[in-house]
């Protein structure tokens, strides 16, 4: 006997024990090596604010199966791990901490004492989710953990920045930009969500100077009226040809604006005329930039009135249009109010309105470096799959702004430009400089960062050394595979593509494979707001980290949203539960001499199995290279729990006693299986895996089962899918008429192929309880009143009087007949009473209509197995 493993499996007692053995066995670690293919996947960095979340264990749970594989199939399989410093996260939580603990605002420190708490805050909690992901079963080459303000990646950064402003691909100008008064800084179009909300349109009246005529506009945003600048008409709208070039008087502003001509008003839409603030709108901006228009900025960055906003100054936004509306109203220049649903845009980060302003920021032009990251994906060098996402990626390219950069944050990469005041000189350096290289006068840095997503933009090629030419760098990049959630699209992955091309001259991966998001059970997506979120930590602790990645990585398809409950991971935890006691059943049955060498002469049923597992080694590969994760793990699935456990194992339970006993086939259909599944549930594998003889090195130094030409018994397996199949259906029949296992019947089976159906003589005995097998091909022997079914290449015959007790099984059909006509003459009545009709709420009166067919359902079956008796 071999040693067994304990009774009951416990993941508490495993999955730590074995994964700092994995770590301390540097099983994680890659390095550059000629004689393997690379395989290489970066790890989309999370906040270093960030606590483990089920995007996270959907992400991490599918990136650590493809590394697994790719490591277990001879690949030099990298994961590279790390954090991003996540900008506006991360200086709110410790302005928050500031506040909450220490009564102190940033402003209250200044830059350099608060850049030294966010340091300390990272030290202290940076580490979290790193260790989180190592609960997971993450594994990554955690020797290679990088942090996106590292010294070398900040060195990196530094680099593009300059490399791209020297290239006239940076620049700063006095933009329209998306602007969120609670963060208080700038956000990039990708950084907004728009969502439906209910507003209104306010029809003003703008009078026209020395006339009595006026034009009337309508807008959603009244407050923005104190900066208008013009008013615009289609250059073909004859009901206004005769007032361009007339001057109006501003509402409320005592100011004077000229009605212009311009192609971008529709002049079918609303009234015609459209209100022009380029300051605080980005149609309006590009309008005024043709008509040479002066931009009145009327809001401060808290999205306040200014100076420049009259007797609203110091009024919020919302407050200052309640007031403006009341004005226009008594003054008689509010014509009408109408409901009207638009698309609000919002801050990805705290959900406040964004407000479209003008200011001074960095941008990235984004012409020339989009139409490389285009091509691309339109020729197919990076794919997506699935293959949808790339008309989203295509779209967003097709339209993409400039890239506003700058972020009115001081945690983050500050940007390196520097000013002369004496002589106006801008010096944008890899070096910082301490004197103006025009005058040598004193110089100020810009006080901005940068946008946390142009760091993250470079994670490939930044991570493996980049700028220097490093052998990682060499070797590991292009990386092979991004993995990603589809709401990251236009943040990160886009940015990733044009920054490799631009800066490595190579895409960074050539394939993107999109996952979906978790949701509840309900189909809702998780959050704060619902109650709703799951914490992966507490289902690990409960059940194991197998059952949650099984969990996750069951159903999955990708690009699609899945749903998550606690009985998905009951489940898991069964299935977990299941490999454990058919594992502890092999091990009973191996002796000392146990070993996966195949013994010379192998039955049917090993025949069938070892194909079973020769095809589903083919198939797992294929699906997991297609990376149809969720096909592969109900493969596996199907193959343990029905094929292996199910069947194998009680066709051969006869033998395991017998001098025929097929251990060496449990042994190498059991460490082969756990290979497969490895990937996918990689601690009970690899504890199961230790105990076989085939053991030793970790489950994750060995070779990825293969197909093997050796063990394609295609003929053997398709006889014994016969035998299968006639015993499924004997057993369906025998449930149908409720006949216990424990009374046998003769079996007749009528067949062309007798010598295949006489193999499983034993079987039909113990699996189909039959108390005599026949095999014949003619059909002088079928029994009188016999049963019979029809089954692929058969027909079987089993005598009635085998399965049941005539004359009792006609007096429990007779009571079963009497009780279900008086449910149904019971149902019916109640149907025919009119006050129950007319009481009854509409659903019990179609449970009740539901319960009548039921019954009768059944009484036609009762009455069926009443003749078949010859009864009454």
């Amino acid at each position: 006997m071999v040693k067994n493993l304990e009774t009951k499996y416990d993941p508490k007692q495993v999955e730590e024990r074995i994964y700092d053995g994995w770590v301390k066995g540097g099983y994680f670690s890659a390095s550059p090596n000629p004689d393997k293919t690379p395989y290489t996947i970066v790890i989309p960095p999370p906040n270093v604010t960030g606590q483990l979340h089920m995007g996270h264990a959907l992400d991490e749970t599918l990136q650590d199966i493809l590394i697994r594989y790719h490591r277990m199939k001879g690949e030099e399989a990298l994961w590279l791990p790390g954090t991003d410093h996540a900008g506006i996260a991360t200086q709110i939580k410790v302005e928050e901490a500031l506040r909450v603990e220490e009564g102190l605002s940033r402003y209250d420190l200044g830059r350099e004492k608060f850049l030294e708490r966010v340091w300390d805050w990272k030290q202290k909690y940076g580490d979290r989710i790193i260790n989180q992901l190592k609960k997971l079963g993450s594994s990554c080459d955690w020797d290679r953990e990088r942090f996106t303000m590292d010294e070398g990646y900040s060195h990196a950064v530094r680099e593009v920045f300059v490399n791209l402003y020297d290239k006239g691909l940076i620049y700063q100008g006095n933009r329209i930009i998306n602007w969120c008064p609670s963060c208080t800084t700038a956000l990039s179009d990708a950084e907004v969500e728009y969502s439906e909300a209910d507003g209104h349109f306010w029809h003003i009246r703008y009078p026209v100077k020395d006339s009595g005529e006026s034009l009337v506009i309508a807008t959603t945003r009244p407050e923005t009226l104190l900066g208008d600048t013009a008013v615009a008409v289609h250059p073909e709208d004859g009901r206004y040809a005769h007032l361009v070039g007339r001057m109006l008087l501003l509402p409320l502003t005592g100011r004077e604006i000229p009605v212009i001509a311009d192609e971008y008003v529709e002049k079918d839409f609303g009234t015609g005329a459209v209100k022009i603030t380029p300051a605080h709108d980005p149609n309006d901006f590009e309008v005024g930039l043709r008509h040479d228009l002066p931009q009145i900025r009327v809001m401060n960055d808290d999205a306040t009135i200014n100076s420049l906003g009259g007797k609203y100054e110091g009024m919020d936004r919302y407050a200052a249009r309640k007031q403006i509306v009341a004005d226009l109203d008594a003054l008689g220049l509010l014509v009408k109010t109408e409901a009207h649903a638009h698309n609000v845009g919002q801050c990805y980060r705290c959900s406040t309105t964004v407000e479209p302003i003008t200011s001074k920021q960095w941008f990235v032009k984004m012409q020339p470096l989009a139409e490389p990251a285009l091509q691309v994906v339109k020729d197919g060098s990076v794919k997506f799959v699935p293959e949808r996402f790339s008309k989203i990626y295509i779209n967003w390219m097709e339209n993409v702004h400039d890239w506003c950069v700058s972020r009115q944050l001081w945690w983050g990469h500050r940007i390196p430009a520097f000013y002369c005041d004496a002589c106006g000189e801008t010096a944008v350096s890899k070096t910082d400089v301490t004197v103006c290289p025009k005058c040598g006068g004193p110089v100020r840095q810009d006080e901005d960062v940068l946008d946390t997503w142009f760091s993250s933009a470079l994670w490939p090629f930044a991570t493996l050394g980049w700028p220097e030419k490093t052998a990682d760098l060499d070797y590991f990049y292009p990386t092979s595979v991004l993995v990603t959630g589809y709401d990251i699209i236009f943040f990160w992955v886009a940015r990733m593509i044009f920054s490799g091309l631009e800066h490595m001259h190579q895409i960074p991966f050539h394939t993107v494979f999109i996952h979906g998001i978790v949701r509840d059970a309900q189909g809702r997506k998780m959050s704060k707001s619902l109650g709703n979120g799951i914490d992966p930590l507490e289902i690990i602790d409960q059940y194991g980290a197998d059952a949650l990645r099984f969990t996750l990585a069951t159903g999955n398809s990708p690009g699609n949203d899945m749903r998550f409950s606690a009985e998905r991971v009951e489940a898991s935890r069964n299935f977990a539960n299941k490999i454990w006691n058919a594992s502890r059943f092999v091990l009973m049955n191996l002796d000392e001499n146990a070993s996966d060498v195949l013994p010379p002469h192998l039955e049917l049923e090993d025949q069938w199995i070892l194909c079973r597992l020769n095809t589903l080694a083919a198939e797992v590969a294929e699906n997991l290279d297609k990376y149809e994760l969720g096909v592969a793990v109900q493969k596996l699935y199907d193959f343990i729990w029905d094929e292996l456990c199910d069947w194998y194992i009680e066709l051969v339970k006869p033998r395991l006693s017998t001098e025929s006993k097929p251990q060496n086939v449990l042994v190498l259909v059991l460490s082969n299986v756990l290979k497969l599944l490895h990937p996918f549930m990689p601690f009970i594998t690899e504890e199961i895996y230790a105990y076989l003889p085939t053991g030793g090195d970790s489950i994750m130094t060995k070779s990825w089962h293969k197909f093997d030409e050796r063990l394609d018994f295609q003929e053997a397996s398709a006889q014994l899918e016969l035998i299968k199949n006639a015993i499924k259906a004997i057993r369906n029949i025998r449930a149908e008429m409720n006949v216990p296992p424990s009374k046998k019947a003769k079996l007749v089976i009528v067949t062309d192929i007798g010598g295949v159906f006489a193999k499983g003589d034993a079987f039909f005995k113990k699996l189909a309880w039959a108390s005599e097998v026949v095999v014949t091909g003619d059909r002088s022997q079928i029994p009188a009143n016999a049963v019979s079914l029809v089954v692929e290449r058969a027909e079987i015959f089993m005598p009635q009087g085998d399965l049941v007790d005539r004359e009792k099984e006609i007096a429990r059909l007779g009571a079963e007949e009497k009780r279900l006509r008086g449910e149904i003459a019971r149902v019916e009545g109640k149907l025919a009473s009119a006050g129950f009709v007319q009481k009854a709420p509409p659903a019990v009166i179609a449970a009740e209509k539901e319960k009548g067919e039921k019954y009768k359902d059944m009484l036609c079956k009762v009455l069926a197995g009443l003749e078949a008796l010859g009864g009454e």
